[in-house]
């Protein structure tokens, strides 16, 4: 166990928590909980990097967290309205059609490696920032137009959608050689 993967297991951990807390409009306590989450993500990829701890488990635990977090805060933001229902879609199914793409090329003996695209980092980001703001929004009563959610909500759905185009894109070359 290294550090940066107990990390990782940490930003899991977190996820009950912060669904949870959002289902109670605890929203204060949410946030913390995922302001916590997202340092824990950035600082186990930095830990993993720098004290050369990368892991293949880690690789693996590293994208199921992200993705449960993410998808976890969506579908709870989404059940307290606070996010629109075509956005949660759209950002859930990005997320099957790229495990079911590495599922297929895996059953076809032809596993293809789990390495993050930039355009997916820059997905991650925007989603995380939505879901801060959400958050810290309706937790502190931070005055947010509007007009700033749109625009989140805009270059959640883009990049979301240039994401999957890209990884897409990347399995059918790699599926063709």
């Amino acid at each position: 166990m290294t550090i940066a993967n107990a990390l990782t297991l940490l930003r899991l951990c977190l996820i009950p928590l912060i669904v949870v807390m959002i289902h109670e409009g605890r929203f204060m306590l949410a946030t913390i909980a995922f302001v916590i989450a997202g340092v824990t993500d950035a600082l186990d990829g930095y830990i993993a990097r720098r004290f050369d701890q990368k892991t293949e488990i880690g690789a693996y635990l590293d994208a199921l967290a992200d993705k449960s977090l993410i998808a976890a805060a969506f579908i709870a933001l989404l059940m307290a309205k606070l996010v629109p229902y075509w956005l949660v879609v759209l950002v859930i199914f990005r997320d099957l059609m790229i495990v079911g793409a590495v599922a297929i090329a895996w059953l076809l003996d032809n596993p293809i490696p789990i390495e993050p695209l930039m355009v997916s980092k820059a997905n991650t980001a925007a989603q995380l920032v939505a879901l801060a703001t959400t958050l810290a929004a309706k937790g502190f009563g931070l005055p947010v137009p509007e007009i700033a959610f749109d625009a989140l909500h805009a270059l959640v759905a883009a990049l979301t959608v240039a994401s999957v185009a890209a990884y897409f894109a990347r399995w059918f070359r790699h599926m063709a050689e």
